[in-house]
């Protein structure tokens, strides 16, 4: 086993997007298999993620510096550093963080790697399921409430 650090992660272990959002993947990094561990900065005015829920996986967020918002379940709370939650699987817990202060947010950002999840982007009504190694997107309109599993259905 070899010791990381953070400052110095190869670059398959970094994700950025276009706004300035960086997540490092130190678990992935280290060899871990069934958690995740990502250290999330997050920039002034910029969102950790869409907000969204899980069907399957775990998550544990904490605080590392910075001041920002956590929408959870369509209320908003004001976090900081030394700030922590929990966020248990399938209770549709939707939750997203946003960096309303002036400096950068740093989220330690763990949870379960799970093999099958549904995530749900209630905003959007919007579905990503994950499942046997491919996701799949669609809208919640186009799910079909008439289609029955029964092999041998009642006419």
């Amino acid at each position: 086993m070899d010791i990381n650090n953070t400052g110095n992660l190869p670059e398959q272990f970094l994700w950025r997007d276009d706004v300035g959002l960086t997540t490092k993947s130190l678990g992935e990094a280290a060899g871990s298999q069934k958690i995740y561990v990502n250290i999330d900065y997050v920039p002034p005015k910029a969102y950790s993620t869409k907000y969204h829920s899980h069907s399957q996986q775990e998550e544990f967020f904490m605080i590392l510096s910075g001041t920002g918002t956590l929408r959870i379940n369509d209320e908003e709370k004001v976090v900081s550093q030394g700030d922590f939650i929990a966020k248990p699987a399938g209770k549709n817990i939707a939750h997203t963080f946003y960096n309303s202060g002036d400096e950068i947010l740093a989220i330690l950002d763990v949870g379960t790697n799970e093999s099958e999840d549904t995530c749900y982007y209630p905003d959007e009504d919007m579905y990503m399921q994950k499942s046997n190694g491919i996701r799949r997107i669609f809208k919640g309109t186009d799910l079909s409430a008439s289609w029955m599993p029964e092999p041998n259905p009642k006419e």
